[in-house]
């Protein structure tokens, strides 16, 4: 794998060399000074230039930066649906492990591109940019819930927990772990970003997708997410379900009592006894009787 100094030499070199590269900027992972340096971060860049029309599919560019392994050009592909199209991006793996996700883009649209609070303007050549602060996460720090957000993701949570119990009843298991791992996860996620921002004062980012939640929740919070992880035998995922509500619950009524909004405890109460009857509910079953 190239080193740092390797790649960030080839990256300016390419961008001094070509006249229609006016600037370049890098934001992301390896420009925030709180993120955890590895060598699989990838290079986050745009090239910003007076035309974009000639850097499309243009199939000299990828191979400028090393042997690729493979390519990915998201503005051609139809899932997902591309942008706008005024910008086009490169998404590069090379062979040597080290990945480059450059775009180019329109010079007009400059301005866009140093709003991200990790931006670093690594090349200017019209002095087109003022000193940019130092980069930081601070765009990326947790917000805190309003009553309505808040309101509305225990409601979600709850009302999913029915569907995943249902599907691990009827042997449905792809269906029933597509609602556990993506739609409700995603509501234990945002309940457990409030709880972190609780925890550290607001002053600390949860990373991307949670991936510096650990010290933030605390071990005993995050041996319990671990557990929300099941493998295919349908028990371990109705023990993963049942798991998710303990941790959603803790994590909700803390941050409930911080800041005086109301924890629905009816709808954990009325849900939980629902799917507790359907985890004892015969296959054969044909009503079921709610003690």
């Amino acid at each position: 794998m190239r080193s740092e100094s390797i790649m960030m030499d080839l990256i300016l070199q390419t961008a001094v060399k070509s006249p229609d590269v006016r600037a370049v900027i890098m934001n992301g992972s390896r420009v925030n000074p709180n993120a955890r340096k590895d060598p699989f971060q990838d290079y986050d860049l745009v090239y910003l230039v007076p035309e974009v029309e000639p850097y499309r599919r243009n199939p000299v560019i990828p191979p400028t930066f090393g042997e690729i392994m493979i390519l990915q050009l998201p503005d051609d592909m139809i899932e997902p649906p591309p942008g706008d199209q005024r910008s086009y991006a490169y998404l590069m793996q090379f062979m040597d492990g080290t990945r480059i996700d450059l775009t180019f883009a329109p010079l007009e649209d400059a301005s866009l591109y140093v709003e991200d609070t990790l931006s670093v303007v690594l090349l200017d050549k019209d002095n087109r940019f003022p000193p940019l602060p130092p980069p930081s996460d601070r765009g990326y720090l947790p917000s805190l819930p309003t009553a309505k957000a808040f309101d509305d993701c225990c409601n979600e949570f709850w009302w999913l927990n029915p569907y995943v119990a249902k599907g691990l009843w009827r042997g449905d298991l792809t269906y029933a772990r597509y609602m556990l791992d993506t739609h409700m996860r995603d509501m234990l996620m945002k309940m457990l970003t409030w709880y972190f921002g609780m925890q550290t004062c607001w002053e600390k980012s949860p990373g991307k997708l949670g991936k510096y939640l650990r010290p933030g929740i605390g071990e005993e919070f995050w041996h319990l997410l671990e557990q929300t992880y099941a493998d295919a035998d349908p028990e371990h995922t109705w023990q993963a379900l049942f798991t998710m509500d303990e941790l959603f619950r803790r994590a909700a009524t803390a941050v409930a009592g911080m800041f005086g909004l109301h924890y629905p405890g009816g709808d954990d109460e009325r849900v939980s006894a629902f799917i507790q009857t359907i985890h004892q509910l015969p296959p054969d079953a044909t009503e079921i009787k709610m003690s």
